[in-house]
C-alpha cells in the first residue's frame, strides 16, 4: 500500500496517516474516479487521528476524526457544487475554506502552509473548469426553454417582419471571462500579484458573468 501513496508525500505528509486515509477514499470511489492529492493536518499538539482533505477528479472530501480517532465522519462536494475556495495562512499552518454554491462553509485548520497551497491550486483550476460547465449548461437551458415553435391553424399568412429603421451597429468584442480568469491566474502563479488581489479580481469578473 505504501508504494501506492508515494505520489502523494511530496508535502511532508505523515506516511501513515495518508494510508490510512487511502484505504478509507478507496472504499468510496466511484466508477471513473481517481484520487488526486490528500492532505493532512498537523497541529502543535499530539493529534493521533488528525482530519484531513481528500481531493478526487469529481469532488472534494472533509474527513474529520471523532471520539479520538474511533469515528471517522466524512462531507464529501461534487466540484460542480464548489463555489469557491481560499486559503488563509498563520505562523503554524494554513486554513483551507471552502464555500459551496448553496453558501455552505466547510473549514479545516493546521493544514501545513505547502499543502494547502496545493489544495488551492488544484480546487482553483477545477472552479475554472466548473465556471465554464455552468456556462455552457445555462446556455443549453435557454436554448431548451426558446426552442419551441407556435403553429398557424387558421391558414393565415405570417406576418413580414419589419424592416429595421436603423441599420444594426456591430457589437464590440468584450474579453471572454475564462480569459481573463487564466490570464489573472497565471499572475498569480508568477507572483506578479498578491493571493488578495487575485480573490479580489475573480470576485468582480465572477460578479459580472
Amino acid at each position: 500500500m505504501i508504494n501506492d501513496i508515494k505520489k502523494f508525500l511530496n508535502e511532508d505528509q505523515d506516511p501513515k496517516a495518508v494510508e490510512k486515509i487511502a484505504e478509507k477514499v478507496n472504499d468510496l470511489l466511484t466508477n471513473g474516479e481517481t484520487l488526486e492529492y490528500i492532505a493532512v493536518q498537523n497541529k502543535p499538539a499530539i493529534n493521533i487521528s488528525p482530519d484531513s482533505i481528500v481531493l478526487t477528479n469529481k469532488r472534494i472530501i472533509f474527513f474529520r476524526s471523532k471520539s479520538f480517532g474511533l469515528v471517522t465522519d466524512f462531507q464529501d462536494y461534487l466540484w460542480k457544487d464548489v463555489g469557491e475556495s481560499h486559503i488563509s495562512e498563520a505562523i503554524l499552518g494554513s486554513t483551507f475554506k471552502m464555500t459551496a454554491v448553496s453558501g455552505f462553509v466547510e473549514t479545516i485548520d493546521y493544514i501545513p502552509k505547502s499543502q494547502a497551497r496545493k489544495l488551492y491550486q488544484y480546487a482553483q483550476a477545477k472552479e475554472e473548469e466548473m465556471i465554464e460547465f455552468r456556462r455552457q449548461k445555462e446556455l443549453e437551458d435557454k436554448r431548451a426553454t426558446s426552442g419551441g415553435f407556435t403553429f398557424n391553424t387558421q391558414n393565415e399568412k405570417p406576418e413580414k417582419p419589419e424592416e429595421p429603421k436603423e441599420p444594426i451597429q456591430p457589437q464590440v468584442p468584450t474579453e471572454d471571462p475564462m480569459e481573463t480568469l487564466t490570464k489573472l491566474k497565471a499572475f498569480l502563479d508568477n507572483d506578479l500579484i498578491s493571493l488578495e488581489d487575485y480573490e479580489a479580481k475573480k470576485k468582480e469578473i465572477l460578479g459580472r458573468m
